[in-house]
């Protein structure tokens, strides 16, 4: 490790090269693999009787050995002394017509288009560090100059992508055709290789420069080129190839259970995101039979966001369910086309053995599991730009409970689904259904439903946590006889697609709901495809929830039985996601205390991975209601708070826990009893919803 520079700028230095040279003697040093590694390439580019200038030769063999495979054209230059009077030495006697030259890639003797081919292995990679890249650009310049019509640079590199995109730009703008050729380990040979996989650069000169960039990617030396449009997407393409050699080596080495190694695979004519494949590995406490190594699991479209597939509790769960060493977790991505199962796996299968767990017999047979054996289905309704959260879709998935739903999701997340409705048919009968818990196993096709014919449930809440804030009425004796003509007014800041508002609007009586929304695209999103219907009763304040608060507590104090904080964080640098710090701070928690009535209660939906940041948050909100009841979501981070003030008559832990079930009960009663029109019961159980309520 010693004879290795410490820091990337010493790879440009003359000093450090001579200083190597002299420490590394007689040992030839090879980098990025030897003349069998490279050969096929080599062969492939460069021909025998071409005038060849090889750049940076150092003390490696590889001229050596293509001399003595009929390369007799070879002009080696190096930047070291020490490193050309050895090489000249070496080979005076059996190799007469091998020359070795001190001079400095950056300014050769040689006359213009003077060589057929420029053979560079490492030197770009050692140059580019220097200057901001500018020794690397003098000395792709000088090559550029040497090389005659129709003469190739071939170039070995690691392909980091500042060095890639400053040689690919430089010859894009000469006008030349660029080709990259990515080099794949021989199975078994990683443990002695790179952990990033070799390149190598072809550019050709081309007599009039061409006036659209040729730019191609080859997997191989032999792999049919995939034409590329612009230089981002190549560079792409090299990102995907890097990140999958570290992955494959890395596996090959073993992981553990807590890993979480992901890799995303490219479409490779339109460079998006195709797979995303996540390698969940079995606790070494687990007990896995011989012959259970290694599966893939693909995710049905549409379930990739469920929290078993989406989170790392999730996938350990769904491993161990499976019961194999290591299960690869494929998940398919929204805009891209899937036939079936067995076209999914003919196009997963040839890079499957790379991923599989040390030790697992070549010969072994890698199955290929799924949810009912289908790839599920996804269709995209719409999409558009909100200038607050970026690019938007709406989509209908089909559950894996063959159910139909209506999705928002911002892009910029999206692994995140911002809301979600389930859907009816306009002629589903109530016996239909009534199948919903029923798993479908059979091929999920795409409905035969027009979307236009499709409706949103408003009686059934997506969101676990939207039902526990509906349950929380209970605390107000929401359905209790002595509360029938009691009018409720709530306010909810976070809009959503509009279901947990337009749900209190439709099944609770003598509501009147005020929601605050920022963003005016999720308005518009609510009303046109999630059945938002605001009237009279139901109305919407667009603005700052914060500002809000603010102007309605000038307006009064005890405005509001109910409000409610369900709006999320974009800062995910913070370890809480919703609600903003900002909407917890105590000056905030003390307004929102002064708009509640006596008996009112602020409920707040909590989705904070920070355990030091929660207890503080808990704090803050403690002072200012002195009974919590808090309800944490089974498989999600979520968690609803039942926050209840000081005033409240029956403000102890233990009355309200003891008078709760009958006020459930009640409250069920009275969702069912008040639906209108067509509105089918709810689909919600609040006895089981609040029967678990912690106090904090």
């Amino acid at each position: 490790m010693s004879l290795l520079p410490r820091t990337s700028e010493e790879f440009s230095s003359a000093e450090y090269w001579e200083s190597f040279f002299k420490k590394r003697g007689e040992k030839a040093f090879e980098w990025y693999g030897d003349y069998n590694k490279l050969c096929g390439v080599l062969h492939k580019y460069i021909k025998v009787q071409d005038k060849v200038l090889v750049v940076g030769c150092g003390n490696s063999e590889l001229s050596e050995q293509l001399y003595d495979v009929g390369y007799k054209h070879l002009t080696n230059i190096d930047i070291s002394e020490t490193v050309v009077t050895h090489m000249n030495q070496r080979n005076a006697e059996c190799r007469p017509g091998l020359t070795f030259q001190q001079v400095d890639a950056t300014q050769t003797p040689y006359e213009d288009a003077s060589y057929g081919a420029a053979l560079d292995k490492g030197t770009l990679d050692a140059m580019a560090s220097e200057e901001e890249g500018a020794l690397a650009k003098n000395m792709l310049t000088e090559v550029g100059r040497v090389l005659s019509v129709g003469g190739r640079y071939v170039c070995v590199t690691l392909a980091q992508e500042s060095v890639i995109k400053l040689a690919v730009e430089h010859f894009v703008q000469l006008g030349w055709a660029v080709r990259l050729h990515c080099l794949q380990e021989e199975s078994g040979k990683e443990e002695d290789s790179f952990a990033l996989p070799v390149f190598v650069l072809v550019c050709t000169k081309f007599r009039q420069p061409m006036p659209k960039p040729i730019l191609e990617m080859c997997l191989g030396e032999d792999g049919a080129p995939t034409r590329l449009v612009q230089v981002s997407e190549l560079l792409s393409a090299v990102r995907e190839h890097q990140a999958y050699s570290a992955l494959r080596k890395r596996l090959r080495t073993g992981t553990d259970a807590s890993s979480n190694l992901s890799l995303t695979l490219c479409h490779t004519k339109t460079g998006l995101p195709r797979y995303t494949l996540t390698v969940q590995d079995s606790s070494p406490r687990t007990k896995v039979p011989g012959s259970k190594h290694f599966a893939i699991f693909i995710v049905p479209q549409g379930s990739e966001t469920a929290w078993i597939y989406s989170s790392g509790e999730g996938r350990k769960q769904l491993a161990a369910s499976a019961n194999f060493r290591r299960l690869v977790i494929v998940a398919m991505h929204r805009n891209q086309e899937y036939t079936d199962m067995l076209a999914v796996q003919s196009e997963l299968s040839p890079m499957v053995m790379d991923l599989a767990p040390p030790g697992m017999p070549a010969n072994q047979q890698v199955p290929f599991l799924s949810v009912g054996g289908d790839l599920g289905w996804r269709e995209e309704v719409s999409q558009g730009v909100s200038q607050m959260s970026g690019q938007y879709c709406v989509e209908n998935v089909k559950g894996e409970d063959g159910e139909l739903y209506r999705r928002l999701v911002f892009l910029s997340n999206a692994a995140l689904v911002q809301s979600e409705s389930r859907l009816v048919s306009s002629n589903t009968t109530t016996s239909q259904k009534k199948k919903k818990n029923k798993r479908k196993s059979k091929s999920a096709a795409a409905p035969a439903i027009s979307s236009t014919s499709l409706s949103v449930d408003s009686g059934f809440l997506c969101c676990a946590h939207h039902e526990i804030m509906v349950a929380g009425l209970a605390l107000l004796g929401v359905g209790m006889p002595e509360s029938k003509d009691i009018p409720l007014s709530v306010l909810l800041v976070g809009l959503g697609g509009g279901g947990l508002p337009q749900f209190l609007r439709d099944f609770v009586p003598n509501v009147s709901v005020e929601v605050v929304e920022l963003d005016p695209v999720v308005l518009e999103v609510a009303k046109e495809w999630f059945g938002f219907r605001p009237d009279d009763r139901l109305t919407v304040t667009l603005g700052d929830g914060l500002d809000r608060i603010c102007a309605l507590e000038k307006e009064g104090a005890g405005l509001f039985d109910v409000i409610m904080f369900d709006v999320d964080n974009k800062d995910s640098t913070v370890g809480m996601s919703c609600p903003p710090a900002a909407f917890v701070e105590a000056s905030i928690l003390q307004k929102v205390s002064s708009l509640l009535t006596p008996r009112g209660i602020f409920i707040l939906n909590l989705v904070c991975r920070d355990s030091v940041l929660r207890k503080s948050v808990l704090q803050r909100v403690s002072d200012v209601f002195p009974t919590i009841l808090s309800r944490k979501i089974e498989g999600e981070v979520n968690e609803v708070l039942l926050c209840i003030g000081a005033d409240k008559e029956t403000s102890t832990s233990a009355h309200i826990l003891q008078s709760l079930n009958q006020a459930a009960k009640n409250l069920q009663s009275t969702l069912c009893s008040n639906r209108t029109g067509t509105s089918r019961c709810p689909h919600i159980d609040i006895v089981d919803l609040l029967k678990d309520l912690k106090v904090e």
